[in-house]
């Protein structure tokens, strides 16, 4: 299964773009050559994320997480928890999500 979640051209250089995704947002980051994407869900009770110094943070309740691993860095979210990052693979200036490739 592959789906499109964004044009390449769009990711910015710094801070993320937020791009649908099966009725569902993903937050899309440059972390050096690499591209991520992980679920737009804090793993505390579910709320969206916003991009903030190199962290992704809950807007509900502050929890903030390391954009580079993922990790849990403060807050409410259980410690040892970590972002839901897709499997992705660019290909003709997109990036996509790959499922069972």
């Amino acid at each position: 299964m592959k789906y499109e979640i964004c044009k390449v051209a769009d990711i910015p250089e710094t801070g993320s773009l937020v791009a649908p995704f099966f009725g569902r947002e993903v937050h899309v980051w440059r972390s050096g050559e690499r591209i991520r994407a992980a679920a737009n869900a804090c793993l505390h009770f579910g709320g969206p994320l916003n991009c903030k110094d190199g962290t992704l943070v809950c807007q509900w309740h502050g929890a903030r997480f390391d954009m580079e691993s993922g990790e849990r860095l403060e807050g409410p979210a259980p410690k040892g928890s970590r972002l839901m990052f897709l499997p992705t693979r660019v290909e003709d200036g997109a990036l996509n999500y790959v499922w069972g490739e």
